[in-house]
C-alpha cells in the first residue's frame, strides 16, 4: 500500500514539477525495503533505474546532486552483493568518490559517504575485481579501514552515529588482522566514552551501555596481547571499562593544584568545579517519561553543559603540568598501582583468556591461560549451582570442592607459578578481574585435599575494580585527630518478616575492638534508628564505616542495589550523589555487595564499587 501511495505521488509530479526528485527517491527506497524483505530483484531494479532519474533531476551544481550520488551508490552496491556484476561495484564506488567531493570538509554527509566506501571497497577485497584475486587485493582494504576512520573523525556526524561507524571499523580491522586494529579499538573506546558522558543520568548511562558490545574492552586488550603490547594491553583495558564511575571521577576531581598557575588558571578552575557540580547534580536524575518536551530541552541544557564542561578541560590541558588532564592514563601511570603488591589482571574474551601481571618498578608479563570463555561460563555456573547446594551431615560441599579445584587449575595455579618470581610466599596481591572472571571466587580457589595447595595458604587476596580504583583509594588523606566511625545495624528492614541474626553483637563486638577516644570517635545506629536518612547523614558525617545488614544487587538496574534499612532501601544511586572522597574505610558485613551485573560485568556496578 505504501508503494501504491508513493507511485500516486510520484504521477502528481510529472516531469518538470520541481518535486519530482523527491517523489522519485521515496518511491525508490520503499522499493529498497521490499526487496530486503522478498528478496525479488524486479524491485531493486526499479529502485535503481528511479534512483537513476533522480540523479539526472540533480545535474552538476545542484545542492542535491551528492545525496542522490550516494542513494543511487548504496542500491548498486546492494544488487552487486546478489548478483556480483562488477560493474556495479565500479559504478557505486564512482558514484561516492563524486559525492565525497561535493561535500565540504564540515558537512555531516561525509560520515556516510566514507561509511559506504568503506564497504563498497571491503566487497572489492572480498571479490576478484580489481588487479588481486580474492582476499589479496591489500590496497582495497586499505581504502575500506582508511574509509572506516574518516567516518569515525567526522564531528559534525554526531557521536552515535561515529560510535557506530568505529565498531564498524574495530568488526572489519579485527576480522581481516590490519594493522589499524588497535586505533580503531582505541578510537571506539574513546567515542563510547564521549557518547555516554553526554547522556545524563547514572541509569540512563547504563541502559546505553547495553546498546554496544560488552566485550570492547576485553576484545581490545587480546587483540593487544596477540600483537605482544602488554603494556598497550594494560591502558586499553583502563580506558574501556568502569566507564560510568571514571565519568562520575571526573567531576569530583581536585584542582588545589591550579591556585599556583596565576590568575587564568583560578578562572579555569572555578568554571570547572562549576560546571562539574553542574553536571554532578544532574547525573543521577531520574527523568519522567511522561513530559516528554520537559525531557528533551532538559537533554539539549545538559548537552549544552557538557560542551562547555570539554571546552574548559580543552583550556586547563594547555596549562603546563596538566597536558594529560582527565586523557586515559599511559602504564607508567598506571603501574604505581601495583607500589603496594603485584596486581594480576585476568581478561576472559572470545578469543583468548589471559592472565596480566604488573609489578611495581618491572616490565609486566602476560600469561594464556589454559581455558577458555565458554567454560569458565560452565565454571561460573557449576559454582552458582554448587553454592546452593545443602552441605552433607558432616558438612562437605563435594560440587563446591570440584568446582573451586577446577579454578585452582585452569585460573590461579598458573598464575601462582608466575607471581613466585614476583612476591614473596604471605605477601598481599591485588586481582583485577574482567568479564566472566568478576563472578568468580578467586581467594577461594585450591585443591582441597590432604597437602594439597590453596591461594589463601601462599598470597593475602584483595580485589580491585579498576587500576584506578585502587590508586584513587589511596591518596593522602588528612589525618584527623579523632577518626569518625560509624557503625550501622539493622537486623528487621522494611518487607522482612524476620530476623537478620547475630547484628547486635556483631556491632558489640567492634565497638569493643575500636581504640577508645579520642583515637576514635564511634557512633552506632541500629533497630529502629537504621533509617535511610539517618544513614545517609552517617555516610556524610563519618570516614570509617561497617555495615551488617542485608544487601541486595537489582539486576535490572543496578544502581537500585541497596542496603536495606529499617523504613525504605539505601540505594546505590544514593551512595553516588555522595562526595565520599575523605572516606577511608568501609566493611560491608551484607549479601550481594560485589555481585555485579553479567550484561555489563565490566561496568563493576555494585554497593561495594560505590563505595
Amino acid at each position: 500500500e505504501a508503494i501504491a501511495l508513493h507511485k500516486e505521488a510520484l504521477a502528481l509530479r510529472p516531469v518538470g514539477h520541481t518535486g519530482r526528485s523527491s517523489s522519485l527517491n521515496n518511491l525508490a527506497v520503499q522499493l529498497s525495503i521490499r526487496f530486503d524483505h522478498r528478496g525479488n530483484f524486479g524491485d531493486l531494479d526499479e529502485a535503481i533505474a528511479l534512483q537513476k532519474e533522480a540523479l539526472a533531476l540533480h545535474p552538476v551544481g545542484h545542492t542535491g546532486r551528492s545525496s542522490s550520488l550516494n542513494n543511487l551508490a548504496i542500491q548498486l552496491s546492494t544488487r552487486f552483493d546478489h548478483r556480483g556484476s562488477g560493474e556495479d561495484l565500479n559504478e557505486s564506488r564512482e558514484n561516492l568518490l563524486c559525492a565525497l567531493t561535493l561535500l565540504k570538509q564540515h558537512d555531516p554527509r561525509r560520515l556516510r559517504v566514507h561509511g559506504a566506501l568503506a564497504t563498497v571497497y571491503l566487497s572489492f577485497h572480498q571479490s576478484r575485481f580489481d588487479s588481486a584475486g580474492p582476499g589479496e587485493d591489500t590496497d582495497s582494504l586499505n581504502a575500506a579501514m582508511h574509509h572506516f576512520k574518516a567516518a569515525a573523525h567526522v564531528v559534525p556526524g554526531g557521536l552515535l552515529f561515529r560510535l557506530r561507524a568505529s565498531l564498524r571499523w574495530v568488526l572489519h580491522a579485527d576480522q581481516h588482522k590490519h594493522d589499524t586494529v588497535l586505533e580503531a579499538y582505541g578510537t571506539s573506546m574513546q567515542l563510547l566514552d564521549a557518547y555516554m558522558s553526554a547522556t545524563g543520568s547514572v541509569s540512563s548511562r547504563h541502559s546505553a551501555m547495553k546498546d554496544f558490545p560488552p566485550t570492547l574492552a576485553v576484545d581490545a586488550v587480546s587483540c593487544a596481547l596477540r600483537s605482544g603490547d602488554v603494556r598497550r594491553a594494560v591502558e586499553l583495558l583502563e580506558q574501556g571499562r568502569t566507564i560510568i564511575w571514571t565519568q562520575m571521577t571526573r567531576l569530583r576531581t581536585p584542582l588545589d593544584s591550579l591556585q599556583t598557575r596565576g590568575s587564568q588558571a583560578v578562572t579555569l578552575m572555578k568554571r570547572f568545579r562549576d560546571l562539574s557540580s553542574l553536571l554532578d547534580k544532574q547525573h543521577a536524575s531520574h527523568a519522567d517519561a511522561t513530559q516528554l518536551v520537559d525531557v528533551e530541552v532538559a537533554a539539549t541544557r545538559y548537552r549544552r553543559v557538557v560542551e562547555d564542561w570539554n571546552g574548559v578541560v580543552e583550556e586547563i590541558r594547555t596549562i603546563e603540568g596538566f597536558s594529560r588532564f582527565l586523557l586515559p592514563p599511559l602504564f607508567s601511570d598506571l603501574q604505581e598501582a601495583a607500589r603496594d603488591g603485584p596486581i594480576v589482571v585476568l581478561v576472559a574474551s572470545r578469543s583468548s583468556c589471559d592472565a596480566i601481571i604488573i609489578p611495581y618498578q618491572q616490565p609486566p608479563t602476560s600469561i594464556q591461560l589454559p581455558t577458555n570463555f565458554e567454560n569458565l561460563s560452565g565454571l561460573m555456573r557449576a559454582l552458582r549451582e554448587a553454592v546452593e547446594k545443602k552441605a552433607s551431615p558432616k558438612g562437605n560441599q563435594p560440587a563446591l570442592t570440584k568446582a573451586l579445584r577446577k579454578l585452582w587449575d585452569v585460573v590461579v595455579r598458573p598464575v601462582v607459578e608466575k607471581l613466585r618470581g614476583f612476591a614473596p610466599q604471605g605477601s598481599r596481591i591485588w586481582w583485577c578481574p574482567t568479564s566472566v572472571f568478576n563472578f568468580l571466587p578467586l581467594h577461594a580457589a585450591g585443591e582441597y585435599r590432604a597437602n594439597g595447595e590453596s591461594l589463601s595458604q601462599q598470597y593475602i587476596s584483595s580485589y580491585t575494580p579498576s587500576l584506578t580504583a585502587l590508586m584513587r583509594a589511596r591518596r593522602g588523606h588528612d589525618r584527623c585527630p579523632s577518626v569518625p566511625f560509624a557503625v550501622i545495624g539493622q537486623n528487621c528492614p522494611a518487607g522482612h518478616s524476620s530476623t537478620l541474626e547475630c547484628v547486635e553483637p556483631e556491632l558489640e563486638l567492634v565497638r569493643r575492638l575500636l581504640p577508645p577516644p579520642p583515637i576514635v570517635s564511634l557512633t552506632k545506629i541500629t533497630s529502629v534508628d537504621a533509617t535511610k536518612s539517618t544513614t545517609l547523614r552517617a555516610l556524610r558525617d563519618n570516614t570509617w564505616l561497617h555495615f551488617s545488614c542485608h544487601g541486595t544487587q537489582s539486576y535490572e538496574d543496578p544502581f537500585n542495589s541497596a542496603f536495606l534499612m529499617r523504613d525504605q532501601p539505601l540505594s546505590l544511586l544514593d551512595i553516588t550523589q555522595m562526595d565520599l572522597s575523605r572516606h577511608q574505610f568501609a566493611f560491608l558485613s551484607a549479601c550481594e555487595t560485589a555481585v555485579g551485573v553479567p550484561t555489563t560485568p565490566d561496568e563493576v556496578i555494585h554497593l561495594a564499587a560505590g563505595l
